[in-house]
């Protein structure tokens, strides 16, 4: 009898794409990144994607000190793969971006597959009472932004926390152009499998969220990568559910979080990120599946194993 296939729930817990003020649920806090992402964990996330944010005023920050506690936390509460960000936010340089991985050392890391245009600014559309005085700014800034990620910078980053510290990565592809320039690193022998791939769908910017794209993405990841990846889906905003439920029934996993939309339905906010984490372990379990531990993420991945992280 052929093995139970298991599929891989990513929860993205902040990022740096919506501000404070869209939801009171969005974590900010150390102790609310942490606390949410050990829910996440315990409905059944087995790898959690973190960025951190200044507890002030919710904006994002690079600082390896404001990652420490939550690491600390998620580490001492729960065996999830901690999967630290290089995608940082706005107007970071790469150093910056890699700053809090290169310290701590994660198992994982996120990798933008390429420099794009990546536009926040259509959210302005919504009328809202902003909070903090950069909220609004950060958004209309994204008309005039370019997310660099040059083929220096991935080498940059696949040496220094892939090479030197052992990380695996998310490679985030934001289009088919980026399957395209992974598969360049493959062949240079800068990467080595199993390969994990998130295609990202919905981004003003990247490809949109048409499930069309969404197959031809799988059936190039097929052409390139063959059997040597696990793919996963991340779709922002009101189509998270709709595509990775598509994704995970061809095969896939699947990434949701409050990074990546508010809502768990039309104009209902969630309440946390656990609460995305459910709906989707019902979709997973639903179509007879079963949902993967960090156990088995570790094994799948070759990750290194949470005993060799610095925190």
């Amino acid at each position: 009898m052929a093995k139970q296939r298991k599929v891989i729930i990513t929860c993205a817990v902040t990022g740096s794409i919506h501000t404070p003020s869209m939801s009171p649920s969005l974590p900010v806090t150390a102790d609310q990144i942490a606390g949410q992402a050990i829910e996440a964990a315990k409905a059944g996330a087995s790898i959690v994607h973190l960025h951190a944010r200044d507890p002030e005023d919710g904006s994002p920050s690079p600082r390896p000190e404001l990652f420490k506690p939550f690491l600390e936390a998620i580490k001492a509460s729960t065996d999830v793969v901690i999967n630290i960000t290089t995608g940082g936010g706005h107007n970071m340089t790469v150093e910056e971006r890699m700053a809090a991985a290169l310290e701590f050392a994660p198992e994982m890391c996120s990798l933008n597959m390429g420099s794009m245009n990546f536009g926040l600014f259509p959210m302005l559309e919504r009328k809202r009472d902003y909070r903090h005085a950069w909220e609004e700014t950060y958004l209309a800034n994204s008309r005039d932004f370019i997310f660099r990620n040059t083929f220096k910078d991935i080498e940059t980053i696949l040496h220094r926390l892939g090479e030197e510290r052992g990380a695996r990565f998310e490679f985030e592809c934001y289009d088919v152009g980026h399957l395209y320039t992974l598969a360049h690193f493959l062949d240079r022998g800068l990467i080595r499998p199993p390969l994990f791939v998130q295609t990202i769908f919905g981004i003003l910017g990247g490809i949109g969220a048409d499930a069309e794209n969404l197959v031809h993405m799988r059936r190039i990841a097929d052409k390139l990568f063959g059997q040597d990846y696990q793919w996963s889906v991340l779709a922002a905003g009101r189509h998270q559910m709709t595509l990775g439920t598509i994704g995970v029934s061809m095969g896939g996993n699947i990434r949701v979080g409050l990074e990546d939309n508010l809502y768990t339905g039309p104009g209902r906010l969630a309440g946390s990120n656990a609460e995305q984490v459910g709906t989707a372990r019902s979709i997973i379990e639903s179509l007879a599946l079963d949902v993967a531990t960090p156990a088995d993420v570790r094994s799948a991945l070759n990750l290194k194993g949470y005993t060799e992280v610095n925190f």
